[in-house]
């Protein structure tokens, strides 16, 4: 009785770990694949033109290294240092800094489904995520209307007709 409690114990142990398991970030590029295209929104296009995509040439002097500032011009800083390592100057706050890290999610089996991409680890950003560097804790904040802001930056999947 104790050996197959035991086994029962582990196996479940095994079998849940991969679903507490963190997301790793996967880079825009790999976003890019499925969200440039005009037809589903083209998604890459409208971040690459955003101040989000160059928050990175922002920061001049000290605070391209100061991690205070890091935090919210980069994507990766404190999560992934090898991913960091890799980031170019116009990678600077993207997809995945808003909508999660996406090696849960990046498939296209998985992101054709809402409800399966958000138990994946897809975020859909609330004013709360953007508060997360939209804030005071910033020496240039002047303040933040989220929906003021969101229009600039939403990029929504065209609805079907």
């Amino acid at each position: 009785m104790v050996g197959k409690s035991l086994l029962i114990a582990c196996l479940l142990m095994f079998l849940t770990a991969g679903a507490n398991a963190q997301n790793e970030y996967v880079g825009a590029a790999k976003c890019k694949m499925c969200h440039n295209k005009t037809a589903t929104g083209a998604q890459y296009k409208v971040w690459a033109a955003s101040k989000h995509a160059s928050a990175m040439d922002a920061l001049e002097g000290e605070d391209a290294n100061n991690p205070k500032c890091l935090k919210c011009h980069s994507t990766y800083y404190g999560d992934d240092e090898d991913l960091m390592a890799t980031i170019k100057p116009g990678e600077g706050v993207s997809c995945e800094s808003c909508h999660g890290a996406g090696s849960g999610y990046k498939s296209n089996t998985v992101m054709k489904d809402k409800d399966k991409s958000i138990a994946k680890g897809l975020v859909i950003p609330t004013e709360k995520v953007c508060k997360k560097c939209h804030n005071d804790e910033s020496p240039h904040f002047k303040g933040f209307n989220f929906d003021e802001y969101f229009k600039k930056i939403a990029h929504p999947i065209p609805a079907d007709d």
